[in-house]
């Protein structure tokens, strides 16, 4: 730990003596354009479905050309553009790319206090569909560019703004179709994406997450056959009965622990900030000797922590039947399976078969739309800004992640671009409220959003500003 408080303060004069050298924006002028900009986006309804994000990409494209930054607007469906911006650098460095989706998950207008694309104002928060996933990232990186711009910033690299369509579900729309068609456009070393957070427990910052690697979403069929017969007369072969066994198989199933170096970095770090009890289980989740007996409280206590330790299963639909008195010749079940990024899935598959065990249930890969595997260093350049900006504004420590979902990050990494997921400050109550991303209500403190813009722009400044 010593060594890690010595480098981030070497790098902590490293960041001040860049700063210094770039001239600041104004920035109580700064907070007034960000409501404006952040507040117009939420107003604008991209729920996905049905998808529409052409509006909010005509207002960006609009704010960017404005302020004489070249912007263009790229798409596969017109109604679905994505928005690329870039500042030139001199080349010295490779590209910072700033990524954020402009759709957000539909709503169900009936259960929202505020209207959904409203952005009102009440209490210190502002209320919207979108205001943290990911309309907070989209203002925030909106502004950074837009200041870069205005200060005349030398920049050893490109910085690159993309605003991306589809994330939440149609993804040939948006990153699919910028990287197979656009690469060029939005290649880039460096990558600065949704996907983590500050959490804050009774207004106080606890500690900073950043996403650098997820698992991997796949879909397990399974399909279980029998003799279908009079409900009167039970059968040993009914179909229903070989398939809940074969659904409890699985879910009773521990495939192995394997840890990488985020979850590594990730419980060693969390463990210095808990209590003594917490903290050995953190650190024994380490030990190969120690993990089974920590993976079973983490099962029952903390279900994310035992999620992080393996790829996973969570059987969540089930079809049987048509009619109470009809025994049914087939049966199916449907497998919520996340990867980690480097599980041999033909491997894994053939493993479940044999928790089956049952010749009569069929286990296959079902559709879905899925993720490329990659993993981002937490030794690089950029992660080190990171964290020592999350030092700086919030005087937390930073926990490397693994997330257990999936972001449009893992079509970048495939392709070699460095990502870390960030986020602005969030209360953790407000998950259990109700408040949270995809919830009933979707809400970000004003505070927060405006420190987040902040961090977002010295750590621009940090990676991409001239020496």
């Amino acid at each position: 730990m010593r060594n890690l408080i010595a480098i981030m303060s070497t790098s902590l004069v490293s960041m001040s003596l860049v700063q210094a050298q770039v001239s600041q924006p104004d920035w109580a002028a700064v907070e007034t354009e960000t409501m404006q900009h952040f507040r117009a986006l939420l107003q604008i309804d991209t729920s996905d479905p049905p998808g529409r994000e052409l509006p909010a990409a005509e207002y960006l494209r609009d704010v960017l050309a404005a302020a004489g930054i070249s912007v263009e607007l790229l798409a596969i469906n017109p109604d679905r553009p994505n928005v690329v911006a870039r500042l030139q650098g001199n080349g010295s460095k490779e590209p910072l790319l700033l990524m954020a989706h402009t759709d957000v998950v539909n709503v169900d207008l009936d259960k929202w206090t505020f209207p959904p694309f409203s952005a009102t104002i009440d209490d210190g928060y502002v209320y919207g569909r979108g205001a943290v996933d990911d309309k907070d990232n989209l203002a925030a990186a909106l502004m950074v560019m837009l200041e870069l711009k205005r200060q005349n910033v030398s920049l050893d690299r490109d910085v690159i703004f993309l605003a991306e369509s589809g994330e939440e579900g149609a993804t040939e729309n948006g990153i699919e179709f910028m990287v197979r068609e656009h690469f060029d456009k939005i290649e880039a070393e460096f990558c600065l994406a949704e996907g983590g957070s500050v959490a804050r427990a009774n207004r106080e910052v606890q500690y900073a997450a950043i996403q650098t690697v997820e698992k991997i979403p796949y879909r397990l069929d399974l399909v279980a056959t029998g003799v279908a017969g009079h409900g009167s007369v039970p059968l040993q072969t009914n179909a229903v009965t070989r398939l809940a066994k074969a659904v409890a198989a699985i879910a009773d199933w521990r495939s192995p622990i394997r840890l990488n170096e985020t979850t590594a970095a990730y419980f060693e770090r969390l463990a210095s900030i808990s209590p003594s009890d917490a903290a050995q289980r953190y650190l024994n989740v380490l030990d190969p000797g120690l993990a089974g007996e920590v993976d079973e409280y983490f099962l029952a206590n903390e279900p994310r922590h035992a999620s992080m330790l393996r790829s996973s299963l969570s059987p969540n639909l089930f079809e049987a039947g048509y009619r109470i008195n009809v025994i049914p010749s087939e049966a199916r079940a449907s497998v919520d399976f996340r990867a980690l990024p480097d599980e041999n899935i033909v491997e894994f598959v053939e493993a479940v078969r044999g928790v089956v065990n049952d010749p009569a249930v069929e286990v296959s890969l079902g559709v879905r739309n899925t993720r490329p595997s990659g993993e981002t260093s937490i030794n690089t350049a950029a992660f080190a800004t990171i964290e020592n900006a999350i030092n700086s504004h919030y005087g937390v420590l930073t926990l490397p992640t693994m997330s257990t979902g999936a972001t449009d990050m893992a079509y970048l990494r495939e392709k070699g671009v460095q990502c870390y997921g960030i986020g602005p400050a969030i209360d953790t109550e407000d998950a259990a409220l109700g408040y949270g991303a995809h919830s009933d209500q979707e809400r970000i403190l004003i505070s927060e959003l405006h420190r987040f813009v902040r961090f977002n722009w010295d750590v621009v400044v940090e990676l991409a500003a001239s020496r």
